[in-house]
């Protein structure tokens, strides 16, 4: 069988495994109060798809580098080559955001390798060289990224780059929880998002370089993260979105435009003693 057809098809027999197991009721169903999020748009669900909290969850926003999931969702839907090396050049500096990069023209990189990157650093070069090379190119790459929102039922959300640095990349808190628990059928996507340091060699004469994940939680005792995305432009405030297992639940936490740096993490903090307290 064809390697796209063959990802394709794993990819949509894992989601309707996951979604066909027995599910019992959710225990933080229930709550009451509120958990005091400084977000401004918030969306929590457990596994058997019932809201635990919501807070402005369908207002569009921009998402920043979230979007970077779903270019990573795109890459492995379509089977091509993970090992194939692929080479940074002027096209993939960043011209919305002027954000650098220790990825300088030239780099080289097994695609699995920028997916890594892209996904665990939000390594910016990483994620546009992956749509650059795409088969077709990058309008072609973005149209698979628009279709895939549709597939997943995210009918509030646009993607105009890999990396999330326009702000037309656009969508809701009620979306991204589609879209983040899509990517946690991606073993890979589970790999690079909840891996905590890397080290790459791009340059064949030069050391490694070391890379470490956006994630602060990551390093926290108390949690249990399956899937991780931080993001970040001025126009988006700070977000993160996560699948965490909180007392043998599988919970997804989505949380847009937040204003100070560590908002977002003291937010999910806040979430989960306010569900593990019983609301």
């Amino acid at each position: 069988m064809h390697p796209v057809k063959t990802t394709a098809l794993l990819t949509a027999a894992l989601i309707f495994l996951a979604a066909a197991q027995p599910l019992q009721a959710s225990r933080f169903g229930q709550l009451e109060g509120n958990p005091g999020l400084r977000s401004a748009s918030a969306m929590v669900t457990s596994a058997d798809g019932s809201v635990i909290y919501g807070k402005d969850e369908n207002t569009i926003r921009p998402i920043a580098s979230i979007t970077k999931l779903m270019t990573a969702m795109v890459i492995l839907d379509s089977g091509v080559d993970m090992q194939e090396k692929i080479t940074v050049t002027k096209d993939d500096r960043d011209l919305v955001q002027l954000t650098g990069s220790r990825l300088e023209y030239g780099a080289t990189l097994s695609r699995e390798q920028m997916i890594m990157l892209a996904v665990m650093s939000s390594e910016n070069r990483a994620a546009a060289v992956l749509g650059r090379t795409f088969p077709g190119g990058m309008d072609t790459f973005v149209k698979g990224m628009n279709k895939k929102a549709k597939e997943l039922g995210m009918t509030n959300s646009r993607f105009a780059d890999p990396a999330g640095l326009s702000i037309e990349n656009q969508s809701t808190a009620a979306d991204l929880s589609r879209m983040v628990n899509a990517a946690y059928a991606y073993p890979l996507i589970r790999k690079a998002s909840t891996t905590t340091r890397l080290e790459v060699r791009p340059y064949s004469k030069r050391g490694p370089l070391v890379y470490g994940n956006t994630n602060r939680l990551l390093k926290n005792e108390s949690w249990d993260i399956d899937v991780s995305k931080t993001g970040y432009i001025m126009e988006a405030g700070r977000c993160l979105v996560m699948r965490a297992n909180i007392e043998g639940e599988l919970i997804s936490i989505v949380l847009l435009n937040s204003y100070g740096k560590l908002t977002p993490f003291g937010d999910s903090n806040r979430l989960r003693k306010w569900m593990l307290a019983g609301g």
